[in-house]
């Protein structure tokens, strides 16, 4: 059976803490790898590659860092199809759903390409009697991110494109469900020219996460998974002293008004809500139509599209999305169908018991939808990360816009219509950090920042763009003067002083 091994100094690395977990096709339910699971002392080895490489990567001029991020790109592009059904194998996305997360990834790689621009600091001439201030940003030295299994390429690129950009070293802990493609892409970036020891990868659970919070070296860990994990884990590093940023769980809406146009947002809701079988913490598993009228035609239209989305096998070109990660992870989103039945909301389609001929052992789910639900339900509050779609219906614009703002996370959220003042309205008001205006997964590009509010998000930078920038990097503020020989210095310039 095939064994997924670490990636410290530029070589597979065997070595484990006498653990291993498997790593399961989704499509049939088989065990297709196993995956060694480090611990403590395997990081160590990781740390102490990046700890003799980075010194020199930093010192490699922004604009040769640049070109090395340049020939990374093309070999990302290059073995797309590859990262691609690689990807599949292990999550269960299909193949376009697959080539759409490396490519939005490779977006934050084009992005850190213009890293030496984005490292400039600021110069001030003459902030006083002959003095200049200037600033510039160092790197901070050995850097972490802890990646979920739901974008096993694109969330590990985006922290590390920029990390590595600035000069850090980066140690990667992804998702242990598919390790494949994280170890993959350090491998082309070795082959980019990325110095051995820049870029790590190392496999294990818990016992791992803690040892990357707790090791003094490893200056700032990126996080992205569950609430509860992302405020342990935001916790823990702080306590050590460490940065951090921890994007966690969503629960985002959308919101229809009465003028929207209707077609179209059911067509786009349909792919936000079970594209990728809702296993995106951007997905949008609540729609709020605002009044009867509104609600009635939209389930109309949605039940109508919902009969024609087909799960299937990641290969399969007619399949809009594939299986869930795990049979547990499908056994827990049922759970909640059946529990959104028990507080009383009406399961209008009901996707458990579906089975694929010849895929019977898969993880599949039909897509759910789940009416009539109220704020109060659990089913409501908690996140699902499922292919179900829950309608929670509005009186008005105004009860519309409570629901995202008084919900405990607050990551997406959409607005369908044509009336640009409750859109704007709507944008100024509601207390969500990611907004879309008729456009229902609104992840921005690379050249802004990702992250959400409340408990989607903990820690005050957000994910790439320029805020990583800032994350990964240090400014180092410089007050300077040079006295003419034979010029008597003003004594009073060196305490506070009136004059």
């Amino acid at each position: 059976m095939r064994s997924i091994t670490h990636f410290i100094h530029g070589a597979a690395q065997s070595r484990d803490g006498g653990r291993s977990a498997d790593v399961l096709d989704p499509s049939t339910g088989a065990v297709q790898a196993q995956v060694l699971l480090g611990d403590a002392a395997l990081l160590e080895d990781a740390v102490a590659s990046a700890r003799q490489a980075q010194p020199e990567w930093a010192a490699v001029n922004p604009q040769r860092r640049a070109r090395v991020m340049f020939r990374f790109k093309e070999l990302i592009e290059a073995h797309m199809d590859e990262l691609a059904a690689l990807l599949s194998s292990e999550h269960g996305k299909v193949i376009a759903d697959a080539k759409g997360d490396v490519q939005r990834g490779l977006e934050v790689v084009e992005f850190a390409c213009g890293i030496p621009h984005l490292l400039k600091g600021d110069y001030t001439q003459g902030a006083g009697p002959g003095i200049d201030v200037y600033s510039m940003r160092q790197p901070l030295g050995i850097v972490a991110g802890i990646t979920p299994f739901n974008f096993p390429a694109m969330i590990p690129l985006w922290m590390g494109a920029v990390a590595i950009a600035c000069g850090n070293a980066f140690i990667l802990k992804p998702s242990e469900r598919d390790p494949s493609v994280p170890v993959r892409l350090a491998e082309l970036a070795l082959e980019a020219g990325l110095p051995e020891g820049i870029f790590n990868v190392v496999h294990g659970d818990k016992e791992m996460v803690d040892a990357i919070l707790d090791h003094p070296d490893i200056k700032a860990v990126s996080f992205v998974g569950s609430s509860d994990i992302a405020n342990y884990v935001y916790a823990r590093a702080a306590q050590n002293g460490k940065r951090a940023q921890c994007m966690g769980g969503a629960k985002n809406h959308g919101i229809i008004l009465p003028d929207a146009d209707m077609d179209q947002a059911v067509a786009d809701i349909v792919g936000a809500a079970y594209g990728s079988a809702g296993e995106r913490c951007m997905a949008l598993p609540v729609v709020t139509p605002v009044g009867e009228a509104t609600a009635q035609a939209f389930r109309e239209k949605l039940v109508a599209a919902i009969e024609t989305l087909r799960p299937g096998i990641p290969s399969d070109p007619q399949a809009q999305y594939g299986p869930l990660v795990t049979g547990q992870h499908k056994a827990r989103v049922e759970s909640y169908i059946q529990m959104a039945a028990d507080e009383g909301a009406e399961i209008v389609v009901d996707g458990r018991g579906f089975s694929l001929q010849g895929y019977e052992e898969g993880f599949y789910l039909a897509p759910t939808l789940i009416d009539r639900v109220t704020p109060q339900m659990k089913s409501y509050q908690d996140e699902i990360f499922g292919p179900v779609l829950q309608i929670l219906r509005a009186e008005s614009f105004e009860e519309a816009l409570s629901y995202p703002s008084q919900h405990q996370y607050g990551n997406g959220v959409a607005i369908f219509t044509r009336n640009g003042d409750y859109a704007r309205r709507f944008a100024a008001d509601v207390e969500v950090g990611m907004i879309g205006i008729n456009v229902p997964i609104p992840v921005p590009v690379a050249y802004h920042s990702f992250g959400g509010w409340k408990r989607s998000g903990f820690g005050d930078l957000d994910q790439y763009g320029e805020d990583g920038v800032r994350f990964y990097t240090r400014t180092k503020k410089i007050t300077q003067r040079w006295p003419t020989g034979g010029v008597v210095v003003d004594q009073s310039f060196v305490i506070p002083t009136m004059k």
